[in-house]
């Protein structure tokens, strides 16, 4: 390695920790929480149409959607924590290689993916319980969003790059951007022009585009942290980092499986259930969007000390997210209860779908105690070197800590039952996760010091 490769160590290396986290979580949060207000206002506007079948088919083709935004996520980890681990130990040179190998893959699998489901999105829609006009607005709805994916994916992994660097500024518009054009856009698509749902589907894939030109000048043109693609680069780079994308995407995964066998369960007791939930699913992100961007932005942290070699703040950073998502996740619950009416009203809700939404803001806070530490817990193992962990809790949650305690709940208690079930599930999986993350910081420390 020559001298002029070697350049400042990372930003995260020096300075508060919880000022690190606090700083990359507020911004992340307000450029994640946009790619989830395009969701949340596209539903907003869908159930003002009042027909629960709309918003029902809107609910079901997102549990499909999920699973694309899953795999950018995954793509996403394991460009940010390669770059950010370079880029701690001074080596921008490989950073910008990483980089541009990370585009090549992001390419790739979001094209395999997309042809390969196309053909059968109204069967995957019919597997999860969609039936008659929600099946066919659930269909169309994915006609026009599935190829718009690659968008999202670049978009991402853009943001993935520029929270690497510590811009944290930047990563934040690349969402937020295309935020703005969703409220601007959705009620002119939709209502203006007479589309409904297609007027969302075509807002939704404007709102991608935006995303991926904010990015892309982000990236390339401010921090020059793309180099120029080279398939021999992204060929010897694939190893390390399908290394951390394979199982930081099968980990994503689990999370939508887990939630198309619930929607499935739900279907059972009717439309309005399904409208329910498929308005849980929207206020959720935007409620705990914290959470996840958090999840997000401590993976580049605690890659660059570790890049850096230094383990005492690896610790550190872990203990200072836990007790931000912990304290954030409080704060949020007690809003929703105060606003269990308001949502009520805004989405028009009636029947069931009034009473499960008002379960929800009254309890849903619990489980996203245990979630937010299971997603902390899982940055750290991507960002450490210990991914198999991560996949591990994630589809141990999905499956032993959801399918049997869904079903047993939904059984004996209806929709509430089955989130209960949850909410079991989910606080078995999530200590057992906060005491691994702990023993691999200390045992990953130890094993240098001993080296």
């Amino acid at each position: 390695m020559n001298a002029g490769s070697i350049v400042k160590p990372g930003r995260f290396t020096e300075g508060s920790t919880l000022r690190h986290v606090l700083v990359m979580t507020a911004t992340g949060s307000i450029g994640l929480m946009a790619i989830f207000v395009v969701d949340f206002l596209s539903l907003f506007y869908v159930a003002r149409l009042k027909d629960p079948a709309l918003t029902a088919a809107v609910g079901y083709a997102t549990q499909i959607l999920f699973f694309f935004i899953s795999i950018n996520i995954g793509l996403t980890i394991a460009i940010g924590a390669l770059v950010s681990r370079a880029l701690g130990a001074g080596m921008r040179p490989a950073a910008r290689r990483l980089a541009a190998s990370g585009l090549v893959q992001v390419f790739v699998v979001t094209v395999a993916v997309t042809v390969a489901v196309m053909p059968f999105r109204g069967d995957a829609l019919y597997l999860i319980g969609a039936r008659d006009e929600a099946l066919a607005v659930g269909t169309l709805y994915l006609a026009w969003t599935i190829p718009a994916t690659l968008f999202l994916a670049f978009g991402m992994a853009f943001a993935g790059m520029l929270r690497a660097v510590g811009d944290a500024r930047r990563a934040m518009y690349v969402t937020l951007f295309g935020g703005i054009a969703t409220a601007i856009l959705d009620p002119i698509f939709i209502f203006g022009l007479g589309l409904g749902v297609q007027g969302a589907a075509i807002v939704t894939v404007i709102s991608r585009l935006v995303i991926a030109g904010v990015g892309l000048y982000g990236t390339v043109v401010i921090h020059d942290l793309v180099a120029r693609p080279r398939l021999r680069d992204a060929i010897s780079d694939l190893k390390p980092m399908m290394g951390i994308a394979v199982p930081a995407i099968l980990t994503n995964l689990a999370a939508p499986v887990a939630n198309a066998y619930a929607m499935r369960i739900f279907s059972q007791f009717g439309e309005e259930t399904v409208a329910a939930f498929a308005i849980i699913d929207r206020i959720t992100p935007v409620a705990f969007g914290v959470v996840f961007a958090l999840s997000s932005v401590v993976g580049p942290i605690m890659g660059q000390n570790l890049g850096a070699r230094l383990f005492e703040r690896v610790t550190r950073v872990l203990t200072d997210s836990f007790a931000v998502s912990l304290v954030y996740v409080a704060f949020v619950w007690l809003l929703l209860w105060l606003s269990a009416p308001a949502i009520v009203s805004i989405f028009h809700a009636v029947g069931d779908t009034q009473r499960i939404v008002t379960f929800f803001c009254t309890y849903g806070g619990v489980l996203w105690l245990f979630l937010g530490a299971i997603f902390v817990s899982n940055a750290a193992f991507n960002n450490l070197g210990f991914p198999v962990l991560s996949t591990g809790f994630n589809w141990g949650r999905a499956t032993l800590g959801t399918m049997p305690f869904v079903t047993l709940g939904a059984l004996h208690n209806g929709p509430e039952g089955g989130f209960v079930g949850l909410i079991v599930g989910a606080s078995l999986f999530g200590v057992a996760a906060v005491v691994t993350a702990y023993f691999v910081t200390a045992r990953l420390a130890k094993s240098v010091i001993n080296a």
